[in-house]
C-alpha cells in the first residue's frame, strides 16, 4: 500500500460525498498521487488543461455554472501561482473553488530544489476563504483525512463570508506513483463525514426605511428571486432597477431597464430624488446610477446576510439578512402612485428611444448586438458576458424578455483575464442548454490558451460572440480620450491590434463566422453549435462611442416629452 496514494484516493472519495463532480488538472510531475485518484474516482470528470490559469478559470466558470466547487490542481512551483488571478475572482464573486498545489516535501525546501517556490498561506494572500496544509501524508494521520476533506469543501461552500475559494497545499514525496490501499471508513451513513447546515436567513427585520414613499429597488446578481421583489415592491409602489445579471429580468410594472439612459436626464434626475434605497446583489455596472444613488442622500439599506457586504462608494446606512427577511412597516403612508407610474413612463419611453435609434443602424454595432443576443435566446440558455463595454452594453441596452437567458460574467475583479476559459467552464456546467458569450477582441485575445485542446478531447458546446473594434473599446469613453492626443491614446489605451481573429480561429481548428446585422445574430443563435464555434462582428470604437451618445440623448428626449419635464 502506498500511504500517499491512499491519502489522496481518501480526500477525492470524501469530496465525491460532499458533492464534488468536476476537477481540472494541467500536466505536472509533482500532482500526480492526486491526480490518478480523481481520474480513478467513478463520480469526478477530470478535465485537463494545458495551462493553469485558464484551468483554474475553466474551474471558475463551473462553479459559477453549478454553484458546487471544482476541485483544480496544479504541480509546485510557478505553476502554483498561475491560478491567482482566478482566486481573486472567485473570493470577490464568491464563487466556490478548491485550488489544490501539489508541492515538495520540508526537506526540499530552501536548498535549491527544483520547480520549488514558498507555496506557503502568502501565495494567494487573503483571497482563500482557508489555507491548508496537511503536511506529508503518514497511516498515523489518517483518522484525520476525511475530516480534512469535509473542512475544506465546507470552506468553500459555507464559509461566514460566502462562498469562495480554498487553497489546499499538498506536499508529496517520491515515489509519486503508487497503488491505493483500503481507504479509511466513511460515515455509517456513507454520506459525507462533515454535515454543514446552511445559514439560517437573518430574523425578521422592520425597517423605518422601508416606509418610504419614493423608494426604489437596485437588483444585482445574487439578488434572490427577483419575482419576491417584484412583489415588495408592487406593494410598495416602488420601481425595481435590475441589472440583467439579478436573474429574471421580466416584464412588469415596476422593472426598469435602461436606468443608465433614463439618469442621463438632468431633469429627470432633478425631479426624481429618491427617500430610499434597497440595493441587493452585486453592484450593477452603471456609474451614472451609482453617483445618483450617493448624491441623494438617502438612506441606502444594504441586503446581504455575509461579510463583507458591497459598498463601494461607503453610502450603506444599514444592512439587513435576506430579502423575504424583510418585512415592510405596519403603519406606513400611502404610496406614491406618481412615483411608481413617472419611472414606468420614464422606462416605456427609453425602450422606444433605443429601439428608434438602432432601427436607423445600417450594421451591426455594439449596443444592437448585445440587445439581439439577450433577445434571442430563451430561459434554457446561458449567457456569459465579458467585462468592459460588453457587460456595460448588456446591463443598459438589454431589453427585457418574459423568457430571459441566465446572465453570468466575472464581476468579482471586473477583469478580462480568462474569460474565455470561464465561459467553456460554464458551458461544461451547463449541459442542460445552450451557452452563448460575448467578449471583447482584447479579452478574447488574452486568454488564448482556452482553445488549447488534446486530441481526444472536444470541447464543450458553445457559442463565443467576439466583437472586434482593434483595441479596448471602453477607453474611448473614458477622460483618456479627449485628453491625450490621438496617437498617443492610441498607443496606451487604444491599443489596436494587429491579429485576424477569424484566421487565429481557423488556425486552432474551429469553426468561426462573421456577424454583420441582426439577422445574422438571430440566425447564428437559432442554430445549434456542434461544439465550440466563434463569431466575430467587427466594429469601430470612435462610432461605437458616438452612437452611445445618440442614443443617450435619443432617451433624454424622449423621456423628458413623456413627462413632461421641459
Amino acid at each position: 500500500m502506498n500511504v500517499q496514494a491512499t491519502f489522496a484516493a481518501t480526500i477525492v472519495d470524501e469530496w465525491a460525498r460532499c458533492g464534488v463532480r468536476h476537477a481540472v488538472v494541467s500536466p505536472g510531475s509533482r500532482s500526480t498521487p492526486l491526480v490518478v485518484a480523481l481520474d480513478e474516482h467513478p463520480e469526478i470528470e477530470v478535465h485537463v488543461r494545458l495551462d493553469e490559469r485558464a484551468a483554474a478559470f475553466f474551474a471558475l466558470g463551473l462553479g459559477l455554472a453549478t454553484g458546487m466547487p471544482a476541485v483544480v490542481v496544479t504541480t509546485s512551483g510557478t505553476a502554483a501561482a498561475e491560478p491567482h488571478p482566478a482566486v481573486v475572482e472567485a473570493d470577490l464573486a464568491r464563487v466556490p473553488l478548491i485550488v489544490c498545489t501539489a508541492d515538495r516535501p520540508p526537506e526540499l525546501q530552501g536548498v535549491g530544489a527544483p520547480q520549488t517556490i514558498d507555496q506557503s498561506s502568502a501565495l494567494y494572500g487573503k483571497a482563500p476563504r482557508l489555507y491548508a496544509d496537511p503536511g506529508v501524508a503518514s497511516s498515523e494521520s489518517e483518522s484525520s483525512w476525511r475530516p480534512f476533506a469535509g473542512r475544506v469543501f465546507a470552506a468553500a461552500l459555507h464559509h461566514p463570508q460566502g462562498r469562495g475559494p480554498v487553497h489546499v497545499n499538498l506536499p508529496f514525496r517520491e515515489p509519486l506513483v503508487g497503488t491505493a490501499g483500503p481507504l479509511p471508513p466513511p460515515r455509517s451513513s456513507g454520506g459525507p463525514w462533515l454535515q454543514v447546515a446552511r445559514r439560517s436567513p437573518a430574523a425578521p427585520t422592520s425597517s423605518a426605511t422601508f416606509g418610504a414613499r419614493r423608494g426604489v429597488f437596485v437588483a444585482g446578481a445574487g439578488c434572490g428571486d427577483l419575482s419576491t421583489v417584484y412583489a415588495l415592491a408592487a406593494s410598495l409602489g416602488w420601481p425595481v432597477l435590475a441589472d440583467p445579471r439579478a436573474g429574471g429580468r421580466i416584464p412588469s410594472q415596476v422593472l426598469v431597464a435602461a436606468t443608465d439612459s433614463i439618469l442621463a436626464s438632468e431633469r429627470f434626475v432633478a425631479a426624481h430624488k429618491p427617500d430610499a434605497v434597497v440595493r441587493l446583489g452585486a453592484p450593477p455596472a452603471s456609474r451614472r446610477l451609482a453617483s445618483w444613488v450617493a448624491s441623494s442622500s438617502a438612506p441606502v439599506v444594504v441586503v446581504d446576510d455575509h461579510w463583507p457586504w458591497s459598498d463601494p462608494e461607503g453610502v450603506a446606512s444599514e444592512v439587513v439578512g435576506t430579502l423575504p427577511a424583510v418585512t415592510a412597516p405596519a403603519e406606513r403612508e400611502p404610496p406614491d402612485t406618481d412615483w411608481l407610474a413617472h419611472w414606468a413612463a420614464a422606462e416605456s419611453a427609453a425602450q422606444q428611444a433605443i429601439d428608434e435609434v438602432l432601427a436607423d443602424d445600417a450594421g451591426l454595432s455594439e449596443p444592437a448586438l448585445a440587445r439581439s443576443l439577450y433577445r434571442s435566446l430563451n430561459s434554457t440558455a446561458t449567457m456569459f458576458v465579458g467585462s468592459s463595454m460588453p457587460v456595460r452594453d448588456l446591463e443598459w441596452f438589454a431589453k427585457p424578455s418574459f423568457d430571459p437567458p441566465r446572465v453570468l460574467a466575472n464581476r468579482g475583479a471586473n477583469g478580462i483575464d480568462g474569460v474565455t476559459s470561464t465561459a467553456l467552464g460554464v458551458a461544461t456546467g451547463s449541459p442542460a442548454g445552450s451557452v452563448t458569450a460575448l467578449v471583447g477582441d482584447l479579452s478574447f485575445l488574452h486568454d488564448l490558451s482556452a482553445l488549447v485542446w488534446q486530441r481526444d478531447c472536444a470541447p464543450p458546446a458553445a457559442t463565443m460572440v467576439v466583437v472586434d473594434n482593434a483595441g479596448g473599446g471602453i477607453f474611448s469613453f473614458l477622460p483618456q480620450a479627449g485628453a491625450l492626443p490621438p496617437a498617443r491614446f492610441e498607443k496606451l489605451f487604444g491599443t489596436p491590434q494587429s491579429v485576424d481573429i477569424v484566421a487565429v480561429v481557423r488556425a486552432f481548428g474551429f469553426g468561426v463566422s462573421r456577424l454583420e446585422s441582426v439577422a445574422d445574430v438571430e440566425k447564428l443563435v437559432g442554430s445549434a453549435p456542434q461544439g465550440l464555434r466563434v463569431a466575430v462582428a467587427h466594429t469601430n470604437r470612435a462610432a461605437n462611442a458616438a452612437l452611445h451618445g445618440e442614443i443617450n440623448a435619443n432617451v433624454v428626449r424622449r423621456v423628458e416629452e413623456a413627462l413632461e419635464l421641459g
